[in-house]
């Protein structure tokens, strides 16, 4: 008779479980800062497309939001209408995220998500909405966080509309800081202390941490003896807000958006893409400052 074995217990090997879903990155969250002056025709998306052109071409990834109902951002960087399918209207309404509004610009490392018209109507659709103000701040918040492999934003600047509306608003609720555009005109500092009010009044209400990052004097004419009075007004008013930097009036930065161009791209060597470039190398300094106090 055949003596019976116990059967050998079968070897196990333990295998982890995989987790196949996409993993999620989070980087540091973007500095954003808001272009803002209530005036219009000041330079408010001159100084967003050729700041962000700047600060770009050192190598930091930056986004311009267009919340100007114009467009004019949007089209001065080369981005044509009907390529607008998604915009920032559709992100502040909740019908995109703001990573479905992005498009590439033909700048290295510079993005946009632009504007259509439908932006001027958004404060009456928004009024009755309790989180109205917050809109782009929550919008803004996992832009950083995503799948590996998607663009990590340094900065994004916003650039308002000419007024202290809704969407001027949002910027200032959701920025980390002011840029503050002023042509060198007669009625400059008139418009500075009215918009510095409300800058007050979002610190108290929806924002304590935002700041005013600097002013830039634009549009200056060394040989108009009003620009130069407005220059030592502004600086004696304003101090060292006031940005060493002054972009002089130029008929090269002029010219540059009818060809959907910066005008760094468009004539690197005028005294305009020079001023840009060396007010992108103080806000960098001055951002050194700030995040390092």
């Amino acid at each position: 008779m055949t003596e019976a074995h116990p059967s050998q217990p079968r070897p196990t090997t333990d295998i982890p479980p995989v987790d196949l879903a996409p993993r999620l990155h989070a980087a540091k969250p973007p500095r954003v800062l808001a272009i803002a002056n209530q005036k219009g025709g000041v330079g408010k998306t001159t100084t967003a497309i050729n700041l962000g052109t700047a600060l770009a071409a050192i190598g930091d990834q930056v986004l311009i939001l267009d919340l100007d109902p114009q467009g004019n951002a949007s089209t001065g960087l080369g981005i044509d209408r009907r390529s607008r399918r998604r915009s920032t209207y559709d992100v502040l309404t909740g019908e995109a995220t703001l990573r479905d509004a992005i498009l590439p610009t033909a700048v290295p490392n510079l993005s946009i998500a632009p504007s259509t018209l439908d932006l001027s109507g958004l404060e009456l659709e928004m009024a009755q909405e309790r989180d109205r103000a917050y809109r782009l701040r929550n919008a803004l918040a996992p832009l950083n966080v995503g799948r590996p492999g998607t663009v990590d934003y340094t900065y994004v600047l916003v650039d308002c509309p000419p007024s202290l509306n809704l969407l001027t608003i949002n910027a200032m609720a959701a920025a980390n800081a002011i840029l503050v555009p002023l042509q060198c005109e007669f009625f400059a500092l008139e418009g500075l202390s009215q918009l510095l009010k409300t800058v007050d009044g979002v610190k108290q209400t929806l924002n304590p941490q935002l700041t005013i990052h600097g002013v830039v004097l634009t549009m200056h004419d060394a040989r108009n003896n009003l620009s130069n009075q407005v220059v030592a007004d502004v600086r004696q008013n304003s101090g060292q807000k006031v940005y060493d930097t002054i972009i002089p009036r130029n008929v090269r930065v002029s010219e540059a958006p009818s060809y959907g161009k910066p005008v760094l791209v468009y004539d690197l060597k005028c005294v305009g893409s020079e001023a840009y470039l060396r007010l992108a190398t103080e806000i960098i300094q001055r951002e050194k400052e700030l995040c390092g106090a």
